[in-house]
């Protein structure tokens, strides 16, 4: 066992490709960060709606768009994406190259616009495939289409068919990293080979090579800024470039830690919260354009001003609406209509009475 441990970890002489250990560290690692830069955004959009609303309903757009300029920098620099460059590796055209071309040369157009979108595209369509069948799952439960429309059918089926297509997508992965870990394939990830491409570590050649690039990138940009015509643009291009190279080196273990403290917190202190007394509701309630003002009878909706049917609670403020009231407005605009919490649909609690 020693040895098929040695083996896995330790890599022959000779022997450029990383290790699974570090192949699989690389890809947790960009995954890692994403989790709790939304969880921070989250945190800002409770704390003030009006200043960061549109941040936390838009941050799949804008967490895209800067991960497309962090990876563009990274390949065209030093021809890795960020995490593979974090673990001193580089990629490579697939095939049997007798001499690796150094990091600073970069990938083939080709090979470098496939990586790109592979790295970009397919996490951002996978979790918004994985964000509408969470959806779906709550309109079946609750039965917001009726029974004999041709739709309710359709996702029916598409949510039966979901589970079988994500098994044989992350059973693709696995049985390529299995390959991988056996020696019988050159790619630990199936994105890889559909980028044309394969990971390898960095060379001191590479190293000295990206050491000495930077000082003579910077002068050349520097007399590139002075005969153009847009300067400030460029500028502003490169010191958004930067910030996001070495901002993220730093922080992306603290990233780390922010996501692991919060998912896994302390059953001790959850018990401490529950026991504390209700609080009284809140006092800076939203009074803005479409807002919906506190009726005087406490039976009726806010929202439609009848009679509440179904009432259902929103946990993050506790106001009261009809199911359907509340549920096509939080759905819509993504807070409370009362006090413009920022609010989601697992929010909505039911509310069930001997009356009803």
């Amino acid at each position: 066992m020693a040895e098929l441990g040695a083996h896995l970890t330790a890599e022959a002489a000779g022997d450029d490709r990383p290790s699974i250990f570090e192949a699989v560290a690389q890809d947790s690692l960009m995954a890692a960060v994403k989790p709790a830069l939304l969880h921070l955004v989250k945190v800002l959009a409770e704390s003030n709606p009006g200043r960061y609303g549109l941040l936390w309903r838009r941050f799949d757009e804008i967490y895209v768009l800067l991960d497309f300029l962090l990876q563009q920098h990274y390949l065209a620099r030093c021809s890795a994406s960020f995490s593979e460059n974090f673990y001193s590796l580089k990629r490579i055209p697939t095939g049997d190259c007798k001499q690796q071309p150094l990091a600073t040369a970069g990938l083939p157009k080709q090979q470098h616009w496939k990586s790109l979108l592979l790295l970009i595209l397919v996490p951002y369509l996978k979790g918004k495939l994985e964000k509408l069948v969470s959806s779906l799952r709550e309109e079946d439960e609750y039965s917001i289409h009726p029974p004999s429309s041709s739709w309710k059918r359709f996702y029916r089926a598409f949510l039966a068919a979901y589970p079988f297509v994500n098994m044989a997508w992350e059973g693709w992965f696995l049985i390529q990293q299995l390959c991988y870990i056996l020696g019988k394939a050159q790619h630990h990830s199936p994105l890889l080979w559909l980028a044309g491409v394969r990971l390898v570590r960095l060379t001191a050649e590479d190293i000295q090579a990206l050491e000495k690039k930077l000082p003579v990138a910077a002068l050349s940009q520097t007399h590139r800024y002075v005969s153009s015509c847009i300067p400030e643009l460029r500028k502003a291009l490169g010191g958004i470039a930067f910030s996001l190279s070495t901002g993220l080196s730093v922080c992306v273990f603290f990233l780390q830690f922010l996501d692991w403290w919060y998912s896994s917190e302390n059953q001790e202190t959850i018990k401490s919260l529950t026991a504390l007394p209700t609080p009284p509701p809140p006092v800076h309630l939203d009074h803005g354009v479409g807002s919906a003002l506190l009726p005087k009878l406490k039976t009726v909706c806010p929202l439609c001003r009848k009679v509440r049917v179904n009432a259902t609670a929103l946990s993050t403020s506790g106001f009261v609406f009809c199911y359907r009231c509340v549920y096509n407005y939080v759905k819509t605009h993504q807070r409370c209509p009362i006090t413009g919490y920022a609010t989601e649909l697992q929010h909505l609690v039911k509310l069930y009475s001997p009356e009803s």
